[in-house]
């Protein structure tokens, strides 16, 4: 599990409060009022305002030897998990209490912390919830310690490490696989070569102890330097998941379901090592990552999770989604809104092409031409067909 561990050390900063400047000037007041027009009574009251502001500057400029430390855990976390923040102070005095309360700062809000009164040599802990309800990237922090003096009049404040970053990822849903490759493709390469049984998915410079019969010897040539190819069995398919973000084409809350169907099929197929292609119709988002060899991650495999975790559903069409390649199995996810024409086109030049419609008012499996076209109200739906018919 991530976490953040701020710093064990506090320096506390006196700041007046509203209230503390205005029982001083009140206080003030009826006291050059009250010996002005000669009132004993406004002169005592004014007095022992300005008395008690007085103390409560001295109750928090007394050196509080306390030790803070806030930790965020965890760093990643789907979407409606639990994410939770612990501040844990320990007092270092042996005489005094010390009373304390904090501000975090989550997002764009101030959340105060109620913190137990700190006894001497007494260590208390504070724990509250991290929003995690919507996907994308949520700024915790810097939070604010504060001692406030006598009733409030005065507070002096520290900083207790800094502004950390959670990021809200999509839930990943159980499902099954792809279903075996109907072609063979190349992915991340120049040139499509088949040989042996195997295709041409990458090429790297070499390095001593690989095999001189896995050079590429007409790239090398071209390039100058010593290529080797990468090669991957045909029948493990290539997946572009092609994600439909534009607003008017759902209803309510289903882009989240959207997402969370994409993320889901991108989970597994990453884990199993094939290669995918994730894309937005708007052209904001294009991640493609490589086949791995297996019981390895892919590099960039992180991005795919992350990219859908920024995904917003734009109002606008955009420039459009990048050109497609690689078309073995094509995915779209979109919602019942879409014109069919247009929810096919891209699925349809497929080998394999899937269309994943949220539809509130439709659970159903059909065709439109060469396309199946899956239709169910929630993420959890379209993937348990997606279970039953296409794997």
């Amino acid at each position: 599990m991530t976490e953040e561990s701020a710093g064990s050390g506090l320096r506390l900063s006196l700041r007046p409060t509203a209230r503390g400047v205005l029982a001083a000037v009140l206080g003030a007041a009826l006291l050059v009022g009250g010996g002005w027009g000669r009132y004993p009574g406004l002169v005592a009251f004014g007095a022992a305002l300005l008395l008690l502001v007085v103390a409560a500057v001295a109750s928090v400029l007394l050196p509080a030897p306390v030790l803070p430390e806030r930790r965020v855990a965890p760093l990643r976390v789907a979407r409606n998990a639990a994410c939770t923040a612990t501040l844990r102070v320990r007092s270092g005095g042996e005489r005094f209490a010390v009373s304390l309360d904090a501000l975090e700062r989550i997002g764009d809000r101030q959340v105060p912390v109620v913190v137990p009164r700190l006894r001497p040599g007494a260590v208390v802990e504070a724990r509250y919830d991290i929003p995690t309800s919507r996907r994308g990237r949520i700024e915790v922090g810097p939070l604010r310690l504060r001692r406030v003096g006598v009733a409030g009049l005065a507070v002096a404040q520290g900083v207790v490490g800094s502004a950390v970053t959670v990021h809200v990822l999509p839930r990943v849903l159980p499902v099954l696989g792809l279903p075996a490759g109907v072609r063979r493709g190349h992915v991340g390469a120049d040139e499509r070569v088949e040989r042996g049984g195997t295709d041409l998915v990458a090429l790297r410079e070499y390095t001593p102890g690989d095999d001189l019969r896995r050079v590429h010897w007409a790239t090398s040539a071209r390039s100058g330097t010593l290529m080797v190819r990468e090669d991957a069995d045909p029948a493990r398919p290539h997946l572009t998941v092609v994600v439909d973000d534009r607003a008017d084409r759902y209803a309510g809350e289903q882009f989240e379901d959207a997402v969370e169907v994409a993320a889901s099929l991108a989970a597994t197929v990453v884990e199993a090592g094939h290669p995918i292609r994730l894309v937005s119709v708007s052209g904001e988002l294009d991640v493609d990552v490589p086949a791995a060899p297996p019981g390895m991650l892919a590099p960039g495999a992180e991005l795919l999770l992350r990219g859908l975790a920024e995904l917003r559903a734009t109002a606008t069409d955009g420039p459009g989604s990048p050109p497609l390649r690689d078309l073995d199995v094509v995915v779209v996810v979109t919602g019942a809104r879409a014109a069919p024409d247009a929810l096919v086109a891209d699925a349809a030049r497929a080998s394999l092409g899937v269309a994943l419609v949220l539809d509130a008012h439709s659970t159903e499996v059909s065709a439109h031409g060469a396309v199946l076209v899956l239709r169910g109200p929630r993420a959890e739906d379209l993937l348990q067909a997606w279970d039953a018919v296409v794997s």
